[in-house]
């Protein structure tokens, strides 16, 4: 209850003390810690995802900004050969300004990604951009470009059907549970509802053949994910595990050395403040932390 209460409370907590905590979940603030980051997970058997922190841009100069950030990004994966694709939230390159403007943007990222051979996954938002984030992964695949997947939330419940009007295109889909705060009209609030569905949702993906990103750090999920993999003999190439940076570290080494390939969600930027309040939510035990440190409890 003290955890729960603290979370309602983590708007009015200086930003100076979030980030002492937060800061796990996070790379750095620049591109460089975000390579650095990957090359030890290389080291380890694993990749990564990477992602320039910042969504819900409002002007077409801050997404602009953010172009030049993401195609950084791509030129370092290229440089450094790491075992890496890129993540793009739409809203961050202005699509929720402009469609058009905003697949413009999103345009040349996936055509250079493209030219040298990396992945690029649409992250999904809130619910206001579910329908033109699909529809620009459509737009992509009917263009010819075979290098981008996109993101399902287990908590939605639209999500069944729109996996089943895409599978046509046997899209490449990172499988999650969700975190943004949804109407109980639209969304399973229920915690055994999610998972319920979450199965649901990977037997589909996986009945229909589709290269599904694991994407949990929930045991049940992860121990009926591997369930699935062994009664299904799927080789390794043909699914992964995913997991946040700075969530359950010990239980990822563990998948690594059991033989999954295995994917880390490596975020870096300044703009790292509402991601990190999304991750604490996730974790009240670490909301706790963050009073203790306040208060002097404990020490």
């Amino acid at each position: 209850m003290l955890n729960d209460l603290i979370i309602k409370v983590l708007p009015i907590i200086p930003k100076s003390i979030i980030y002492i905590f937060a800061k796990k979940y996070i790379a750095g603030p620049n591109l460089s810690d975000a390579v650095r980051v990957t090359l030890d997970l290389m080291n380890k058997g694993g990749c990564s995802t990477i992602d320039v922190l910042g969504e819900f841009v409002t002007t077409k100069e801050k997404a602009l900004h953010e172009l030049i950030m993401i195609d950084k990004v791509l030129d370092a994966i290229n440089e450094h050969k790491l075992k890496s694709y890129l993540s793009i939230k739409p809203t961050s390159l202005g699509m929720g300004i402009d469609f058009e403007f905003g697949y413009e943007n999103i345009f040349q990222l996936v055509d250079k990604a493209n030219k040298l051979g990396i992945f690029v996954r649409l992250d999904m938002e809130n619910s206001p951009y579910t329908d033109n984030t699909l529809k620009m992964y459509k737009l992509f695949r009917e263009k010819g470009y075979f290098n981008i997947g996109f993101v399902i939330q287990a908590y939605m419940k639209r999500s069944e059907n729109d996996v089943r009007s895409l599978l046509d295109y046997k899209p490449n889909i990172r499988l999650c549970k969700g975190i943004y705060n949804e109407s109980p009209d639209i969304a399973y609030k229920d915690y055994n509802e999610i998972r319920k569905n979450y199965i649901k949702l990977l037997d589909l993906m996986l009945d229909n053949n589709l290269y599904v990103g694991i994407a949990t750090h929930d045991e049940f999920l992860i121990n009926y994910a591997i369930k699935q993999i062994k009664d299904r003999n799927l080789k390794r190439e043909e699914y992964e595990f995913q997991m946040l940076l700075g969530v359950r570290e010990n239980r990822r080494d563990e998948l690594l050395k059991e033989g999954h390939n295995l994917r880390v969600y490596v975020p870096f930027g300044v703009d790292w403040y509402g991601y990190s309040i999304r991750r604490l939510k996730e974790n009240p035990q670490m909301a706790g932390h963050i009073f203790k440190s306040i208060f002097g409890i404990g020490r």
